[in-house]
């Protein structure tokens, strides 16, 4: 594909129109949700989340049916590969998911408000800072939320842990069982190879107080991308103890590196 073909492809908007009327959405007369999500806004990100999807990871999706086609639902999966292309691949298929189009919401660290313009574009794309309060009111409102539980300790882990899941926070089961929200498990494959990390580089981190500062090479691999969506998972109890939640969170990570497992016994190369 030339430069030429790619930049129709982003611009299409004829097709990008007709998928936008497909799924529900909850948005103003300016086309701006509470979070700062905008219908017109997103049309870039999905002009440019096709070429990437479609061209240059060619992702495959499996297991689409388990996303519900509405109601509030929690899709936990795993995080890697530096930057946050498993977020993009993931909001994209589940946009243009054949069964049930969702919009989803997407929880990002407290330090991307600090990169300028970013956390402008992220918020009109669905994201916004991963707070407690602002997850539970997108659940109380019936959103699909997507939430990487093992946050920057995931995307920032050096090549060699490849595919190994780091710790899970607890803070989505929690949210889970007040809002009493279904759990979409989701394992992400390929986005590991996308870039690789040779390690942090501690004086720049502590230079510009981000979580982590990779040593990179300064270009995306186009590595092949497998999304498996597990069944959902239903949790339930109050005045729970901590480890019984730790248990909960077990299972769902569990769950997470059987799909992560099948991704890897799917693909046939890194780049094939």
């Amino acid at each position: 594909m030339n430069l030429k073909q790619i930049i129709a492809q982003v611009r299409d908007s004829k097709n990008i129109d007709q998928l936008l009327s497909r799924f529900p959405n909850k948005v103003g007369s300016y086309g701006y949700d509470p979070w700062g999500f905008n219908i017109n806004g997103i049309k870039p990100f999905i002009g440019w989340g096709k070429f990437f999807f479609e061209n240059y990871f060619r992702v495959e999706a499996h297991g689409l049916e388990c996303i519900p086609p509405r109601g509030r639902c929690l899709i936990i999966a795993n995080h890697s590969g530096q930057l946050p292309l498993d977020a993009m691949m993931l909001g994209y298929v589940m946009l243009t998911n054949k069964y049930a189009p969702r919009a989803p919401k997407g929880m990002y660290e407290r330090f991307v408000p600090t990169v300028p313009f970013i956390s402008s574009i992220f918020n009109q794309w669905g994201g916004t800072v991963g707070d407690p309060e602002n997850c539970i009111k997108m659940l109380e409102n019936e959103e699909a939320v997507i939430v990487f539980p093992e946050g920057v300790r995931g995307i920032s882990k050096p090549f060699k842990k490849r595919y190994q899941l780091q710790r899970f926070g607890l803070g989505f089961m929690h949210m889970a069982l007040q809002t009493k929200t279904p759990i979409i498990p989701v394992g992400i494959v390929g986005c590991e190879e996308t870039l690789i990390n040779f390690g942090n580089i501690d004086f720049l981190q502590k230079i510009t107080g981000f979580p982590a500062a990779p040593a990179l090479l300064p270009f995306v691999l186009p590595s092949k991308v497998i999304i498996n969506f597990g069944e959902p998972m239903s949790f339930e109890g109050v005045n729970l103890r901590e480890y019984q939640v730790e248990e909960m969170v077990f299972e769902v990570k569990r769950k997470i590196a059987g799909l992560v497992d099948k991704g890897l016994q799917q693909r046939k190369g890194i780049f094939g």
